[in-house]
């Protein structure tokens, strides 16, 4: 472990002396022609407010991937070493493994579409200095696969001896709702998102996405993946996507098509709720189980999308509400794909913030709009303890103040972990292709990496990489801004 923190803290210095020396500017398109007169970047740009960078992204999918790769390279060095540092500490599997699972597993499966975007990053990377190869850039992307839903299978499969721990984690609170519950009639949707602070810090990207082909995207996104992941997104022909992943699922197909390219894909092309639901069905590979929650704003129609590997199930509706919070819903699937998850286990954190979800929506019917969604996402009721504290039990996770954890994703007692940022929609918005943002805990609070590894030494093996991570105001966000 000594060794892979050395290398860590090496290739983070390497990476920040080369793009320190680079004299290209990247705060603007127009800057970075000046300096490096490539017609590529033409239609790109980036700026920074409150805590996210915006980046706009338009054109051919070659030339998308060298604007992501080329305007976000310092970010997305610094994610690939903390997702590197993560992924080998925990599979206990060298980096080689995963840029070869990478080439051999999901390259073949990728869309050419996709394969030329990828590439395209790589080419933008290596403009800017940063010694990234394909392989690295798709296990990149898959990073919310490869750890927890290939690796843990695959250590089955072998009969792997002393395998570590691994399990589907347990990311995010989201609702969406419309009809009598929400003020206007229209549609409301929000998510949170829950994950390790070392890669949450990192989550701060909108990413404004005008494809050669397809619908426009705006979505927020973890830098030098191409699809938004934790997956808060609209597109220009009215589909708004959120999800929360399911609970101890386990299971994982090989010879499927990557999560990433699907959710991709689905966002790029759907145009209703069912379209997404058949793009993403095509190929499922299993990894990254969701429930996805889904509106079509032409209709007002919202969805729920349970999709594991074997099963899945979609609920509909013109009046009512849709929540989740890494609970699984259809008994078949529990019993088929999830090791144990137990819905009546009150005390746990998917329950529990499942039975907050439902109060908040009974309590608020009629009422619900963009502000009272920011609160709910920033609420900390303990429904178990019935009282206001930070724990990992409230819509607004704090596990770094837990000293349970949470047993059911392998997050031991005071987990440097939780609600990361929040996002929020409605009609009105996203016709305008529109999202109001925060960084950091939707609450508010500050979290400080130096006095938490002082008392808590034992994650002192992300100090390297974990940094403080402070919230930013409620920013609003559109699609083609350009400061």
């Amino acid at each position: 472990m000594t060794r892979v923190l050395v290398c860590a803290v090496l290739c983070l210095m390497m990476v920040a002396a080369t793009l320190s020396a680079s004299p290209t500017d990247t705060s603007s398109a127009s800057g970075a022609l000046a300096q490096g007169n490539d017609p590529r970047l033409a239609k790109a740009w980036r700026f920074e407010r409150d805590g996210w960078v915006y980046l706009h992204l338009e054109g051919s999918p070659r030339d998308v991937g060298f604007q992501h790769g080329y305007l976000l390279a310092p970010e997305i060095a610094d994610a690939f070493a903390a997702v590197k540092l993560r992924d080998t500490r925990a599979t206990r599997r060298d980096w080689e493994f995963f840029r070869r699972a990478a080439r051999e597993m999901f390259w073949p499966q990728i869309d050419a579409e996709y394969q030329q975007e990828l590439q395209g990053i790589v080419e933008g990377l290596n403009a800017r200095g940063v010694q990234m190869t394909i392989d690295d850039v798709v296990a990149l992307n898959g990073f919310l696969e490869l750890a927890d839903y290939y690796v843990p299978w695959l250590n089955k499969q072998q009969n792997t001896p002393d395998a570590p721990k691994l399990a589907a984690p347990g990311n995010c609170s989201a609702f969406v709702a419309t009809g009598s519950y929400t003020k206007d009639g229209r549609i409301v949707m929000a998510h949170n998102a829950w994950t390790s602070y070392m890669h949450g810090q990192r989550w701060v990207i909108v990413y404004d996405i005008v494809p050669q082909r397809g619908h426009r995207i705006i979505m927020d996104g973890f830098p030098g993946v191409i699809t938004s992941g934790d997956d808060f997104a609209i597109n220009s022909d009215g589909l708004m996507v959120t999800e929360t992943t399911i609970t101890q699922f386990t299971g994982f197909n090989p010879k499927g098509k990557p999560y990433f390219v699907r959710s991709r894909k689905a966002l790029q092309y759907a145009s209703s709720i069912d379209d997404y639901v058949r793009i993403m069905l095509d190929g499922n590979n299993g990894a990254y189980a969701n429930d996805w929650l889904l509106g079509d704003n032409k209709t007002g129609e919202i969805a729920r999308f349970e999709l594991g590997l074997k099963n899945h199930k979609v609920w509909k509706s013109k009046d009512g509400y849709f929540v989740g919070s890494n609970f699984a819903s259809d008994p078949k699937l529990i019993a088929e794909e999830t090791t144990g998850f137990d819905a009546n286990k009150l005390d746990s954190s998917p329950n529990a913030r499942r039975v907050r979800w439902e109060q908040l929506m009974a309590e608020n019917k009629g009422r619900i709009d963009i502000q009272m969604a920011q609160r709910f996402l920033a609420d900390h009721y303990d429904s178990f303890e019935k009282k206001e504290q930070k724990n990992e039990r409230g819509l607004c996770g704090h596990l770094d103040q837990n000293p349970r954890g949470i047993p059911e994703w392998e997050w031991g007692p005071y987990y440097p972990g939780g609600a990361v940022q929040g996002k929020a929609t409605d009609g009105s918005l996203a016709r305008q292709m529109s999202f109001w943002a925060r960084a950091g805990h939707p609450c508010g609070d500050t979290f400080l990496a130096k006095p938490f590894l002082q008392k808590h030494p034992e994650f002192n093996w992300q100090a390297p990489l974990l940094r403080d991570m402070k919230s930013g105001p409620w920013t609003l966000f559109v699609a083609g801004q350009t400061k």
